[in-house]
C-alpha cells in the first residue's frame, strides 16, 4: 500500500471535522481534493471518510449528494473532477440507497450526472429515480433512457428489474448520441410514424440470425414505404456509423472508452438496418456500404478489440441474402480481408452456401464472383457521357479515371457539363473507381495465396477466370503461369515462352513458383520480364526461396532460423492474420495459449511457430488491457494437420501436447519430408513476420528501448546478416542504383548501400534501413513517413516493398545532404 503524504492526512482530518459538523457545503471540495491527491483512490485513511459518510444521518446525506451532483455540472465536459464525482457517489453506499427520495432539483442533477455515463452499475438507484419521476408526472431525458437500456444490456445484477423498466420506457426508437442515430431520429421524425415504425423495429434485432417472424414484420412494414428512397435513406445512416459520437460518454477511469465504439443498443438497430435492406430489391451501392460497415465495425479499439463483432456479422449475413453480383462480389472481397475469427466462420458460411445453391466448389464461386465493374476490356473501359469520353483504366495497382473532349484531348478535371448533365453516371464511375481499388487489393491476396493451394484450372476455365477477366486479367497477365509443364508470361497480347513464342491452347493451368527450378531458368524470367517491362503485382520470379539448411538437416525436426527475435506482438498478430495464420493474443494471465498455427489442409500439414510473451513481470511490458507488447520467437515445426494441439504459458516455458483420452503423442514431421514448397512459402511468412514485426525495425531504439535491454539484439538485428528478403532487395537494387539520377554517389557494399553526401558519406543497412555515418559509424535516426515518397527510380520488377521505397528515399535524401532543413536531422550531422 502507498504512504500516505501528510498533506493527504491533512485533507483526511479536515474531512472528518466536516463531517462531523454535518457541513456537506464545504465537504464537497474537500473530498474532491482528496481524490485529486490519490488519483481516485481511498486508500487506508480515506476508507474512514467513506464509513463516516455512510453512518452520518440521512438529512446531511441528502445535502451532500445534491452537493456533489451540482458541482459536476459546474466543472466542465472532460474534466478529470467529473470522474472523481461519479466514483465518490459510487463509494458512498447510504447515498446510493438515498437516490429515490430526492427533491426534484436533486434528482435533475443525479439524472443528468448518470446520462453522461456508458452504463450505471446500480440498477436498483436506476429504477428508484425512474418511478420517482414517472410518480411526479416528468418523461425520463433521452440520454437517461439510453443509460438504463445500455444498463439493461450489460450490468448482469439486478437485470429483471431493469428488465421490468425497459418495458415501461417510452423513449426514441433509438439512442441519440452517435451521428447515425441523431440523422435517423431527425429524418424519421420528419417523415411520419412509418418510419419511426421501420427504426423501432430494427432495434429489435437483438439476435444472431432474422428469424422469419422479424422478416415478416420488416416486410410489412417495407411495403408502405417507397423501397428506393428506404434504401437511400437507410444506406445514408449506415455510412455515418463508426463516426465520433455527438454527445460524448464519461471516459471510464479502466478499460476502453465508450466513445470508441458503438452503443450497445443501437448496434441492434445497426444490425436491424442491414437486414432490412437484404428485404428491398438488390443494388450495387446497398453491398458497397454493407462491406464498408464490415469493416468500420471490425476496427480495432484499445482495449476491446473489434468495435462490435455483431454488427460485421449482420452486414455478412446481409450480403449472403441478397442474390445479386454485387453482393456475392463483396462477400469474396471481404473473405480475404477480414481476420477476425468470428466474422470469418460468418463469411465463409454465406460462400459455401452460395456455392452448394450454384453447385460449384469453395474456390470456384470466390473465382466467378469477382465482377468487371463495367470494364469491356482487361483493365479499361470508355464511357461517352454527352460530348465527352470518360476513360476508366487499372494502372498497376490503382484504377484511374481520366477525360477527353471530342477532339480526343486529354482534360484535367471533369467537365462541368458532365457535372451538370450526369451527375449519377459520374457518382457511378467514382464509386466504381473506389471498388476496383479494393477489389485488386483483395485479389492480389488471394492470388499471392494461391501458390499452397495446389490449385490446377483447366486452360479455357483459367482464360475466362483470370486471363482475359476485365479485372483480374490486370494481375493475371502480370504472372507467369505453367501450361501443360511449359512455363509461359503474358506480353504483347499473347502467351508466351522464355524465347517468346506465342503459345495459344493448352490443358492445365497453375501458378508457377521458383522452387525446383534452376537459378539460370529463374534469372532468365527476371530477364523477360524487365524486357518486356512487366511489374509483378507480388514477388514472384523474385520471391524468395527457403531450402533446407545444414543446421536444419541436424535439428530434424524444427527450423531455428527465426528463433531468438523480439516481434512487437500486435502488428504479428495482425500481419499473421493477412497471411493466413491463426494466432491467440498473450495476455500476462495464468494461462496457456496455442503457438501461431497455419493449417495447410491441400498437404495434410499444419505449421507451427512458436512465440511466448516478454516479461510479464514487469507491467512496462504489457498493455492496459494485459496483453503483451513484445513476443519472443522460437522455433518452426510441422505437424500432421489432425495432430493435437501444443501449447505453452503464455508467461513462457515449453511446449507440450495436450492429450486427452488415452491419445498418443504424435511425432514432429521431419523438416525434410516437408515438401520443399510448403516449407518455402512457411519460412518466408515467418521471414515476413520478423522483418515487419522485429523491434530491430524501430529506428528510434538505438539506446534498446525499456531498461536498454534490447540494445544487443537492436544492433544485431538493425546492422546483421541480410536474411533471404534483403537479398533479394540487394539484388534489386544492384540493377537499379546506375538508373538513379545518384547513381555517381551510390555503391552496394556487402550489407549496404553506401551513398557519399557533402557532409559526411551514409551507409544503409538493406534489411531494416538503418543509417551509419562516418566518422566512426555513428549512428542517424530518421524516421520514415508511414507513406514514403521518393521519386520513381525506373522500372520496378515488382509491388509491395516498402522498406525498398524507405531506403531510396533515405539515399536521395542523404546524397543531398546539405539541402536537409529536418532540425531533428541537421542536429545529428
Amino acid at each position: 500500500m502507498v504512504a500516505s503524504t501528510p498533506e493527504h492526512t491533512q485533507t483526511v482530518g479536515a474531512a472528518l471535522a466536516l463531517i462531523d459538523a454535518e457541513d456537506a457545503e464545504r465537504l464537497v471540495p474537500e473530498l474532491l481534493a482528496l481524490f485529486e491527491l490519490t488519483d481516485g483512490k481511498w486508500r487506508r485513511e480515506g476508507h474512514d471518510v467513506a464509513q463516516a459518510v455512510d453512518a452520518a444521518d440521512t438529512a446531511f446525506q441528502a445535502r451532500l449528494l445534491h452537493g456533489l451532483a451540482a458541482r459536476y455540472h459546474e466543472l466542465e465536459p472532460g474534466a478529470v473532477g467529473r470522474r472523481h464525482i461519479v466514483d465518490l457517489l459510487n463509494s458512498f453506499r447510504m447515498l446510493r440507497a438515498a437516490t429515490g427520495g430526492q427533491p426534484p432539483a436533486t434528482r435533475a442533477a443525479l439524472i443528468g450526472l448518470i446520462a453522461d455515463q456508458d452504463v450505471h452499475h446500480d440498477p436498483s438507484g436506476l429504477v428508484r429515480l425512474a418511478d420517482q419521476e414517472f410518480a411526479d408526472g416528468r418523461a425520463l431525458p433521452d440520454g437517461f433512457v439510453a443509460v438504463i437500456r445500455r444498463s439493461y444490456l450489460t450490468v448482469w445484477n439486478g437485470r429483471k428489474r431493469l428488465g421490468d423498466l425497459v418495458a415501461r420506457l417510452d423513449g426514441p426508437p433509438v439512442n441519440p448520441g452517435e451521428a447515425w442515430s441523431d440523422t435517423a431520429l431527425a429524418e424519421a421524425a420528419g417523415l411520419g410514424d412509418d418510419w419511426l415504425r421501420l427504426l423501432a423495429h430494427a432495434a429489435t434485432a437483438t439476435s444472431a440470425r432474422p428469424s422469419a417472424k422479424w422478416d415478416r414484420t420488416g416486410r410489412a412494414l417495407l411495403t408502405a414505404l417507397d423501397a428506393d428512397e428506404v434504401r437511400e435513406r437507410l444506406l445514408s445512416w449506415l455510412r455515418l456509423a463508426g463516426r465520433p459520437r455527438t454527445a460524448l460518454l464519461l471516459e471510464p477511469r479502466y478499460g476502453p472508452s465508450p466513445n470508441a465504439t458503438f452503443d450497445p443498443y443501437n448496434a441492434d438497430a445497426l444490425r436491424g438496418l442491414a437486414w432490412l435492406l437484404s428485404l428491398l430489391p438488390a443494388h450495387p451501392e446497398t453491398a458497397r456500404t454493407l462491406g464498408a460497415l464490415v469493416g468500420t465495425a471490425l476496427r480495432k479499439v484499445a482495449g476491446l478489440g473489434p468495435v462490435n463483432p455483431k454488427v460485421a456479422n449482420a452486414a455478412v449475413i446481409a450480403l449472403g441474402r441478397i442474390d445479386d453480383e454485387s453482393a456475392l462480389a463483396e462477400l469474396a472481397r471481404l473473405a480475404t480481408r477480414v481476420t477476425f475469427k468470428g466474422t470469418l466462420k460468418v463469411l465463409d458460411t454465406a460462400l459455401d452456401a452460395r456455392a452448394e445453391a450454384m453447385g460449384l466448389s469453395r474456390e470456384e464461386i470466390e473465382e466467378l464472383a469477382v465482377p468487371g465493374y463495367g470494364l469491356t476490356e482487361v483493365g479499361r473501359a470508355e464511357h461517352r457521357l454527352g460530348e465527352v469520353t470518360a476513360v476508366l483504366e487499372v494502372r498497376g495497382a490503382k484504377a484511374v479515371l481520366s477525360w477527353h473532349n471530342t477532339s480526343g484531348k486529354a482534360v484535367r478535371s471533369v467537365p462541368a457539363a458532365v457535372r451538370r448533365d450526369h451527375a449519377d453516371e459520374l457518382k457511378e464511375l467514382k464509386a466504381a473507381v473506389k471498388d476496383i481499388d479494393r477489389m485488386l487489393s483483395a485479389q492480389s491476396e488471394r492470388l499471392d495465396r494461391q501458390f499452397l493451394s495446389r490449385r490446377t484450372w483447366p486452360y479455357a476455365a483459367w482464360r475466362e477466370r483470370y486471363l482475359d477477366h476485365p479485372l483480374v486479367g490486370t494481375l493475371a497477365r502480370r504472372l507467369l503461369w505453367t501450361v501443360d509443364g511449359r512455363t509461359v508470361g503474358y506480353a504483347d497480347g499473347e502467351l508466351r515462352t522464355l524465347a517468346d513464342a506465342p503459345v495459344t491452347e493448352g490443358g492445365r493451368v497453375e501458378l508457377w513458383h521458383p522452387v525446383g527450378h534452376e537459378p539460370a531458368e529463374i534469372v532468365a524470367w527476371r530477364d523477360w520480364l524487365e524486357r518486356h517491362g512487366i511489374t509483378q503485382p507480388f514477388k514472384q520470379a523474385h520471391r524468395e526461396v527457403y531450402l533446407l539448411t545444414d543446421a536444419e538437416r541436424a535439428t530434424g525436426t524444427y527450423s531455428n532460423r527465426f528463433a531468438a527475435h523480439f516481434l512487437r506482438q500486435h502488428q504479428f498478430h495482425s500481419l499473421a492474420a493477412i497471411r493466413g495464420w491463426h494466432d491467440k493474443l498473450r495476455l500476462a494471465v495464468d494461462d496457456e495459449a496455442p503457438p501461431a498455427v497455419r493449417e495447410l489442409p491441400q498437404w495434410g500439414l499444419r505449421a507451427e511457430y512458436w512465440i511466448t510473451g516478454d516479461d510479464g513481470a514487469d507491467y512496462e511490458y504489457i498493455t492496459d488491457s494485459g496483453s503483451f507488447l513484445r513476443l519472443r520467437t522460437d522455433q518452426v515445426r510441422f505437424y500432421p494437420i489432425d495432430a493435437p494441439q501444443n501449447s505453452a504459458h503464455c508467461c513462457g516455458g515449453e511446449y507440450r501436447m495436450w492429450l486427452r483420452d488415452g491419445t498418443d503423442p504424435v511425432d514432429p514431421v521431419r523438416l525434410a519430408d516437408v515438401p520443399p514448397l510448403v516449407l518455402s512459402e512457411v519460412l518466408r511468412d515467418v521471414d515476413l513476420f520478423v522483418g515487419v514485426a522485429s523491434v530491430g525495425n524501430d529506428p528510434t531504439w538505438q539506446d534498446g528501448g525499456p531498461d536498454g535491454r534490447f540494445r544487443e539484439y537492436w544492433t544485431s538485428y538493425g546492422f546483421g546478416e541480410l536474411g533471404a528478403s534483403a537479398e533479394t532487395r540487394r539484388a534489386l537494387l544492384e540493377r537499379l542504383v546506375p538508373r538513379l539520377a545518384i547513381a555517381d554517389r551510390c555503391t552496394i557494399e556487402g550489407r549496404f548501400l553506401h551513398v557519399k553526401g557533402d557532409r559526411h558519406t551514409y551507409k544503409i543497412h538493406l534489411g531494416s534501413g538503418n543509417i551509419l555515418r562516418t566518422p566512426n559509424d555513428q549512428y542517424l535516426c530518421i524516421v520514415p513517413r508511414s507513406t514514403p515518397s521518393t521519386p520513381q527510380p525506373g522500372y520496378l520488377p515488382y509491388e509491395g516493398d516498402r522498406l525498398l521505397a524507405v531506403i531510396l528515399s533515405k539515399a536521395m535524401m542523404l546524397a543531398a545532404d546539405t539541402k536537409i532543413t529536418d532540425p531533428t536531422i541537421l542536429s545529428q550531422l
